[in-house]
């Protein structure tokens, strides 16, 4: 059951008007007492009510949404997702990212302790969540979209990146190919080993391996999947199809590969993951697994304003299907 406010009251030995302004950070409780009353906090996890949060600091109509870059190219998809809910609904968005680093979190902080929005929308930023999830149990609504496999303590929205990575695996068997290699993202996000986990398992499932050494580290940009296949060949491992974790590192992927005289589909087959515009622009055009990145936007803007408007917050993340485009690197 929900931990209340007078259950905190009670255990600090206070009155729940007192525990209210030490959750509102007012300046007229007692060193002492405040403190005594955030350690029970902590101890039985309360969680203030959006509602009760939102009368509290006063409604602005408003919805804030971090984002570690603007440059990342799902990004505008996921937005117009968002945009689109919040204005249907009447609200406004103000936008945040970490370019400058700690210079770009104080000024968030700033708007936060002006009460510049009534939730958050969250892409997690490198380096923040803990700083999210401080706010998240002061009382702000947050939601984060994308979350990495981190599984935050509060909701969030992804997508089934084990299935996706599966999906690559029996799309390749089912063409043909029987040498693999991947070029993984960042090893730190959890998206990255899902599709990992998920690829390895169907190929298992056909009776097949993947080489530990045709998996390569990328980055999930251009760049990191040329300089992927360049260790690819270079290990002198035959390989016939190239799984990417995202469009940017497969775009690299088929740079390096034209320049190393290899074709597309011919004699490897590319496929990424995302979908993202340039997905149907390359030369060929890509196989990729599509995460719905504009419905995920929308659905994260819809479980955020719920949560205004005093439903409770899911308890588990909002998973969305992926699809498999065929195009013509991997037919």
């Amino acid at each position: 059951m929900r931990v209340t406010i007078a259950e905190v009251a009670q255990r600090a030995q206070v009155s729940k008007a007192t525990v209210s302004r030490v959750l509102n950070g007012k300046p007229d409780v007692d060193a002492t007492t405040a403190q005594r009353v955030r350690k029970v906090i902590d101890e039985i996890g309360y969680v203030p009510s959006a509602r009760a949060v939102g009368l509290a600091r006063g409604r602005t109509r408003t919805v804030g949404m971090l984002a570690p870059s603007l440059t990342w190219p799902w990004m505008g998809e996921v937005m117009q997702g968002i945009v689109d809910t919040l204005e249907a609904d009447g609200y406004g968005l103000l936008l945040y990212t970490l370019n400058r680093g700690p210079e770009s979190l104080n000024q968030f902080a700033n708007h936060v302790s002006a009460n510049a929005f009534d939730g958050l929308l969250v892409v997690e930023p490198p380096d923040a969540l803990h700083y999210i999830s401080t706010l998240y149990r002061a009382g702000l609504p947050v939601v984060m979209i994308d979350d990495r496999g981190s599984h935050p303590e509060f909701p969030s929205v992804t997508t089934t990146n084990r299935q996706g990575g599966a999906d690559v695996a029996r799309h390749l068997v089912a063409a043909g190919r029987r040498r693999f290699a991947v070029v993984t993202g960042p090893p730190h996000f959890g998206c990255t080993q899902a599709r990992l986990d998920g690829f390895r398992l169907a190929l298992a499932e056909a009776g097949l391996t993947l080489h530990p050494d045709l998996v390569v580290d990328g980055d999930f940009t251009t760049e990191g999947g040329e300089l992927a296949v360049d260790k690819l060949i270079a290990s002198g491992i035959p390989f016939d199809a190239v799984f990417a974790h995202n469009d940017l590192s497969a775009v690299g992927v088929l740079r390096a590969l034209r320049e190393a005289g290899r074709t597309v589909p011919g004699d490897v087959s590319v496929v990424g993951f995302d979908d993202v515009p340039v997905a149907g622009h390359t030369e060929p055009r890509l196989t990729t697994i599509r995460q719905p990145l504009q419905e995920m936007g929308a659905a994260a803007a819809r479980m955020l304003l719920s949560t205004l408007e005093g439903q409770p917050m899911p308890d588990h993340p909002l998973v969305l299907p992926t699809s498999l485009i065929v195009r013509e690197s991997a037919p």
